[in-house]
């Protein structure tokens, strides 16, 4: 294999024939891959690794969490905040069994990240030895792939796989299980120049008929709508969607996940949609005559019940996925490819239209129903005010990243981002402790960022340990606490829909500015408003970690809100 300026092609150090151990190849496999930043914690079965590791300090960065779970949310904001794919480690047993649920929020999401566990020395495999899990069967039905490699000669390419696995078609996680004697055997193989995988062709372009025949039905609607998903963020295709947004002039509405695609204080955006999204895009959905569905899987929390969401339009879906054309809404126009390379297609066939009966419909609705407005509250500090001077502070230039429950729709809604990769939360498996991790993955993709962890206490609480980690690595993240005192989503529904019986809602909390300065950090807390802005303001400023605990009204609900198992025809306003 060719050579230049003394590293091969598949990325590693050594010439070609060299021995080198497992734990280097994968070692060379992570730099091949462009990896810099890797999140985990060693282990008995995986110290083999952390050897070999040991001699890469000067090419990537090992972040030493404090819980594996932290490690795999951590590799996850990285892998969304930069595009590649995202790295954690961890040893066999309980340290592997503690990032399967990273493992399932990865492939919900559509985040490329590649997991590695040790395992138990090969003899011990089945024999129910010290440490030993089957993390291979478990993790099989929740990432793209799962390797269990029983020969080092295989981990060259393995690696490769797994890398071009997690980052191509639908980006998703993959796990490699390594025994620990395959960490310490040696092999000659080098990773093939090309990976080929039987019966694994990504979809490119879209079908060319197809999209033909997308572009004969937009340009046919009067009432279209664009329904921007993930898949704009991550096929890079923001400024195709600009571009057919504004030459048809159609309104966008985004998912949680699409939050930030298009510009949010564009005339032609119109917000969220969904169980908690803005009114005004729901709306949309009852009179839309064509829904054109951009990198997005129809998820129920976006559509709700399924009749109600587009009666009677014709529905255009591109997806990267074909499994996820048709499987929730009826499609009439299917398209399986990227969406970025589809969309350039699909652009020359879009007509300049004028819309402007269905945008001043749009625009009434806006008007009439305005869901970000904030109520007055002389008495207490409303949540929402918190996420809206973090706006107004930072400018609208902060990276955020929300945790799961009623703080993650308040960042949805009330803070406007205006590009791609600048909000970051859990949308599908809505695992609860995933915003400081995340937020300190984020911030090591690009420290130049200014970097907002925007949680609840409950939240906070599940992974509060990596306060640890940003003491130790100086990572500079932010963390605004919403301190309710509940569990503030089973709280709201418990009010709305068990007729207020509360019942494992109420949290008896520690003060987290005194737990944050117990782990070496800046902690403040606050209870009144101008205190409260005065943090912001001061954190925003600080040259390190911050922890802001705000205490916040206890009984403010999230709105609009649709009631589960209805649809967009019965969307609870605030009735203040």
């Amino acid at each position: 294999m060719s050579a230049t300026n003394g590293q091969s092609t598949n990325g590693s150090t050594a010439a070609p024939g060299t021995p080198r151990t497992g734990g280097e190849v994968v070692c060379d496999a992570m730099l091949a891959a462009g990896v810099d930043v890797i999140f985990g914690m060693p282990g008995g079965a995986s110290l083999p690794f952390y050897d070999s590791l040991y001699h890469y300090q000067d090419r990537i960065r090992h972040v030493l969490i404090r819980h594996e779970q932290a490690a795999g949310f951590a590799a996850n904001g990285y892998a969304r905040a930069t595009g590649k794919v995202g790295v954690a480690t961890s040893t066999s047993g309980p340290g592997a069994t503690n990032m399967v649920t990273c493992m399932a929020n990865d492939i919900m999401d559509s985040v490329g990240v590649v997991y590695i566990t040790g395992q138990v020395a090969r003899p011990a495999i089945g024999s129910d030895a010290f440490q030993e899990a089957d993390v291979t069967g478990i993790s099989i039905p929740i990432t793209k792939h799962s390797y269990l490699v029983m020969d080092v000669d295989d981990l060259p390419r393995v690696m490769s796989e797994a890398f071009h696995l997690a980052s191509t078609g639908r980006p998703g996680p993959v796990h490699v299980d390594i025994p620990k004697d395959v960490f310490l055997e040696t092999t000659t193989e080098t990773a093939p120049d090309q990976v080929n995988l039987r019966g694994y062709r990504p979809s490119k372009v879209g079908n060319a008929r197809m999209v033909r025949k997308a572009a004969e039905v937009i340009n046919a609607s009067e009432r279209p709508i664009i329904m921007a998903g993930h898949g704009i963020d991550i096929s890079g295709a923001a400024e195709e969607l600009l571009q057919l947004a504004t030459r048809g002039s159609i309104p966008v509405v985004s998912t949680l996940h699409g939050v930030g695609t298009f510009p949010e204080t564009h005339p032609l955006s119109f917000g969220m949609l969904g169980m908690h999204g803005l009114a005004y895009a729901n709306f949309s959905m009852r009179q839309t005559d064509c829904i054109i569905g951009l990198g997005t899987r129809f998820d129920d929390r976006a559509v709700g019940k399924e009749d109600e969401f587009g009666p009677g339009a014709k529905v255009v879906h591109i997806d990267i996925d074909p499994a996820e054309i048709g499987k929730v809404l009826e499609t009439d126009v299917p398209i399986v490819g990227d969406l970025k390379l589809t969309l350039q297609k699909l652009l020359p066939l879009i007509e300049s239209r004028d819309r402007t009966p269905w945008l001043d419909q749009m625009n009434g609705w806006r008007r009439d129903h305005p869901s970000l407005k904030i109520p007055d509250s002389p008495d207490s500090v409303l949540p929402q005010e918190v996420v809206r001077a973090i706006y107004d502070i930072s400018g609208g230039e902060a990276r955020v990243i929300a945790d799961v429950g009623q703080n993650q729709m308040w960042a949805s809604q009330h803070f406007w981002y205006e590009r791609p990769r600048m909000f970051f939360s859990a949308g599908g498996l809505g695992p609860m402790g995933y915003a400081l991790p995340a937020a300190m993955g984020v911030k090591l993709a690009d420290e130049s960022q200014d970097v907002w962890c925007v949680t609840g206490d409950g939240g906070l609480l599940i992974n509060i340990q990596e306060f640890n980690t940003l003491a130790a690595e100086g990572i500079n993240v932010k963390v605004a606490v919403l301190n309710n005192a509940h569990l503030g989503m089973i709280r709201q529904w418990q009010e709305f829909f068990y007729e207020g019986r509360y019942m494992g809602a109420f949290l008896d909390n520690p003060d987290f500015a005194k737990v944050a300065q117990a782990f070496g950090l800046h902690g403040v807390g606050t209870s009144s408003r101008d205190e409260m802005k005065d943090a912001i303001a001061m954190a925003h400023e600080y040259d390190g970690p911050v922890v802001l605990d705000l205490h916040v009204d206890r009984v403010e609900n999230v709105y609009p809100m649709i009631v589960p198992g209805t649809g967009v025809n019965s969307v609870i306003e605030d009735p203040r």
